[in-house]
């Protein structure tokens, strides 16, 4: 494997810190260089931009952004046992490494987001990958603080972000994701390339925000796809009848005897607009 920078291989510093991946905090560290490098090549150009991540554990993909350009990278990272293995990368790029120890659920995103422009890069731990983007998606303000999104996460999760109407895979997830972004699956990871390995394949997702999605309340579109969704295999009239049911159907202008997996994004914004 080549060398991306003068610092040790990637194996030498976890056995030197005795950092074994912990599954409570949904670690799973990625060894090879070559493969952090293509996660962080798919965001784009990184001269001159700012990239967060969220759960850099021993620094591979964090030290493959850096060594792509990037003006500054801020990293959260809850163990604080990784911390000094970070503290080594922070130190061969002077200057260009924030570390901040914390739990990114708790963590004000927009804040961190002074020095644009921002993207996010991060191979995100299982256990709360998913409601981070969720979080990602429905920030404050829109356009939001970010340009683009490249996150890892397990392969049937990704195919979830890009779904569309009448895939088995087509949900909330892929409502939130279609309404307000460009996603598209970049390539999967194997299992062998993590310390320790997953038991699933992992698939690396870029997301672009668009600049004008379809007017409509965050807080009803939500409550609409998780009412449809819950019982997913009902007519609508049935799954959604505890918000509004056939009346707020006829008001969409919706036929009630479809499913929740045929309706467009545009559809699922309609309803929420007639709530």
């Amino acid at each position: 494997m080549a060398a991306i920078d003068g610092l040790p291989p990637l194996r030498d510093i976890i056995a030197r810190h005795g950092l074994d991946a912990r599954k409570a905090l949904g670690q799973n560290f990625l060894l090879d260089l070559n493969l952090t490098q293509k996660i962080a090549r798919t965001a784009g150009p990184l001269e001159d931009v700012t990239v967060i991540e969220v759960g850099p554990g021993p620094g591979g993909l964090t030290r493959a952004i850096l060594s792509l350009g990037a003006k500054k990278v801020i990293a959260i990272e809850r163990d604080a046992r990784c911390l000094p293995a970070l503290a080594e990368i922070a130190d061969f790029y002077p200057g260009r490494l924030e570390v901040i120890e914390g739990d990114a659920l708790k963590i004000g995103f927009e804040d961190l987001a002074t020095e644009g422009p921002v993207k996010i890069i991060a191979n995100l731990p299982y256990n709360v990958g998913t409601q981070l983007l969720v979080n990602w998606l429905l920030p404050k303000a829109w356009p939001p603080f970010y340009q683009s999104m490249t996150l890892m996460f397990q392969r049937e999760v990704g195919l979830r972000i890009v779904a569309d109407a009448d895939d088995d895979h087509y949900g909330r997830l892929g409502v939130l994701c279609g309404w307000r972004t460009n996603a598209r699956m970049a390539f999967d990871v194997p299992p062998q390339a993590f310390s320790p390995p997953p038991k699933v394949t992992s698939s690396v997702v870029h997301l672009e925000p668009l600049e004008s999605p379809i007017p409509c309340s965050a807080a009803n579109l939500e409550k609409v796809t998780m009412a449809a969704f819950g019982q997913r295999r009902k007519m609508l009239r049935q799954s959604i009848k505890s918000i509004g049911g056939e009346a707020l159907l006829a008001k969409a202008d919706i036929d009630p005897q479809r499913r929740a997996e045929t309706l467009s994004v545009e559809e699922f914004c309609r309803l929420a607009n007639c709530l």
